[in-house]
């Protein structure tokens, strides 16, 4: 470690540049309040991509007028200053954590390159208080107009698949009844480790009509259902998401990332069972959901992550599970189970 390394990390003069970007940050951040869909939306593009630019702007500025900074404390103090933000509205209770943990990661990479970008115009132009004004008041400006625009409707589909080591029957009994579902089933997922919370019972049930609905319970008072459009016992499941007003309380889950909403939708899952050699089942899942912001080039690959692990993590439950049932009854195979 060199001693500008040293004399970044621990010098006060530091400090200053930090809080005045997260100051800023802060003060966009209480103008975007508006509802998913209305101006002022914290998902907008405006706020996710032009924050960290203005967040980066006035900290490069501050530290610029002590001291020429060199090109790797532009990126850094942009990236940092960002994280700190982000982090700073989960403290004060602005943020949820799942929020906080999706956003660190964009707000640090934007921040970052911003700050390069605002260093190169300190140096090479006589800007400096005019782009720091542009960059500051560009969120508000365009936050204003933006929710005109349609958001792009990106809809993708994930297939998964394990061998279960148990009849058909014993799987479809799993799929059609989760009672009592404990936290350390589900603990794995990374979804449930960010904050999501977690399912407590999945339970079916046919209408009057011959309708066959699974009714999904979840920690924090969250209930929805699921409807199957499709369906052969023993053989497959097709269901559709059928969400209310009352699915998700006040602050079950953060609203950027509710399910249903305006940036974020589960679609339909389906589930096929094949039965294997020696009483196995090959279980597959292939879950359809729809991700629609303006910086989907960086939601889509996150949403992904998240719905493939849900998948993998669901799977190794209903294995469980069958495999317990099996082993109950005395329908026991010798294969492993394969995801």
């Amino acid at each position: 470690m060199d001693t500008d390394e040293i004399t970044f990390r621990l010098k006060p003069s530091w400090w200053w540049p930090l809080a005045a970007g997260v100051l800023v940050g802060l003060i966009l951040r209480l103008f975007y309040v508006g509802k998913p869909g209305e101006a002022y939306d914290a998902m907008s593009g405006s706020f996710a991509l032009l924050t960290p630019i203005a967040i980066s702007a006035v900290t490069v500025f501050v530290a610029e007028l002590r001291a020429r900074r060199t090109w790797a404390q532009y990126f850094w103090l942009g990236a940092l200053t960002n994280v700190l933000f982000v982090v700073g509205t989960f403290l004060i209770h602005i943020e949820g954590l799942i929020c906080v943990v999706l956003a660190a990661p964009l707000f640090a990479v934007v921040g970052g390159v911003a700050g390069l970008i605002v260093g190169a115009v300190f140096r090479w132009t006589r800007w400096m208080r005019r782009a720091v004004y542009c960059c500051a008041l560009l969120p508000l400006v365009l936050g204003a107009y933006e929710h005109h625009l349609p958001l792009p409707q990106d809809v993708r589909t994930i297939e998964r698949t394990i061998t279960i080591a148990a009849a058909p029957a014993d799987v479809w009994d799993q799929l059609m009844a989760a009672e009592s579902i404990q936290p350390a089933e589900f603990e794995e997922g990374l979804m449930y480790r960010i904050g999501v919370p977690l399912p407590e019972s999945a339970l079916t049930g046919q209408t009057d009509g011959g309708e066959l609905v699974r009714h999904i319970r979840m920690g924090n008072g969250i209930e929805f259902d699921q409807v199957a459009t499709d369906w052969q016992a023993c053989r497959r499941v097709r269901w559709q998401y059928r969400f209310t007003s009352k699915s998700f309380p006040p602050r079950a889950l953060d609203d950027h990332v509710r399910i249903g909403g305006e940036h974020f939708d589960l679609l339909a899952t389906e589930y096929s069972l094949q039965p294997g050699r020696n009483g196995t089942t090959s279980l597959r899942v292939t879950m359809s959901y729809r991700v629609s912001t303006r910086f989907n080039w960086y939601a889509q690959p996150v949403a992904a992550l998240f719905v493939s692990n849900f998948e993998e993590t669901a799977l190794r439950f209903y294995a469980r599970r069958a495999e317990a049932q099996a082993a109950r009854t005395g329908v026991i195979s010798s294969s492993p189970p394969n995801l």
